[in-house]
């Protein structure tokens, strides 16, 4: 959604401009998921494994304390969108850079999930 945005914003911005632009925001999502989202996808796929077996709520891929940053993420957002006078095409090299460290991240949950169980345990 956050990489919609910036692309929508972003379409009336000149060839060279936007080339650079988007250059900045993919290099601001590596670095957001390499410093950041990665570790934490990291930490959350070795909580959820180790429940295996237990009774496990949809919500328990975060762990609890990370929801309130999670809201005040997207009030900043918001407030970043509404408030400010930042001209949209700024703000769209933020946008590429979060939503694509989330999107890396996401490949993280995925390639856990689709990787064989080498964890079997022989009986």
């Amino acid at each position: 959604m956050l990489c919609n945005l910036a692309y929508g914003w972003l379409r009336p911005v000149a060839f060279p401009q936007v080339l650079w632009m988007t250059l900045a925001g993919v290099l601001l999502a590596s670095a957001i998921f390499y410093f950041g989202f990665s570790k934490l996808a990291k930490k959350n796929i070795r909580r959820i494994t180790d429940m295996v077996g237990d009774k496990i709520c949809i919500f328990a891929f975060q762990e609890w304390t990370s929801y309130p940053l999670i809201v005040v993420m997207i009030g900043l957002g918001l407030s970043l969108r509404i408030l400010l006078p930042i001209p949209k095409p700024y703000l769209a090299i933020l946008y590429i850079g979060i939503g694509g460290g989330l999107f890396l991240a996401s490949l993280c949950y995925y390639k856990h999930l689709l990787r064989p169980q080498d964890h079997v345990s022989s009986s």
